[in-house]
């Protein structure tokens, strides 16, 4: 079990100061990340596994349009953020730098150090130690694409050499 994702639950209005702290901006992402969401969870940054999720209320992301806030979360290993909301710019920074998110309405349901699984292509959180699982929106198939690349940078690279060779 302890191999499986877990959930790193926020409330509502997480800031991208929270996640990515002003501060640290002048470091390099392994200093920066270091102190992800510290004012909030001093543990979470040492402490989230690749593949762990964070799960949060309304208006993740809200603030600055810093992008180094979902970089720091992807830097750390999280394999998706589901939220009840986010903030426009978060939302388009983050699927623009490989970081999945997903719009889930009864993400609020799921508590803190659970088992999830999050079914992108289905727009599924599954929590299988619960046999419980919510819909959420589905992501649409040309950012499924881009994710899967790793981001905006890497699927046009992609795309480009696709074109450019034969």
């Amino acid at each position: 079990m302890s191999g499986e994702p877990r959930v790193w639950r926020f409330g509502d209005d997480v800031d991208t100061d929270a996640i990515a702290p002003g501060a640290y901006m002048k470091f390099g992402i392994d200093r920066m990340a270091s102190h992800c969401m510290e004012g909030l969870r001093p543990e979470f940054a040492s402490s989230v596994r690749p593949g762990d999720v964070v799960v949060a209320g309304r208006n993740f992301g809200i603030g600055s349009s810093r992008e180094q806030a979902p970089e720091a979360l992807r830097h750390l290993g999280v394999s998706a953020v589901v939220a009840v909301s986010f903030a426009g710019l978060f939302y388009r920074n983050a699927m623009n730098l490989g970081l999945a998110v997903v719009v889930c309405p009864r993400a609020g349901e799921i508590d803190d150090g659970t088992t999830a699984r999050v079914d992108l292509a289905n727009g599924r959180v599954e929590l299988p130690g619960l046999r419980q699982s919510f819909d959420c929106e589905p992501i649409p198939a040309f950012l499924l694409g881009m994710l899967r690349d790793g981001g905006l940078i890497a699927s046009l690279k992609r795309r480009l050499h696709s074109v450019v060779t034969p």
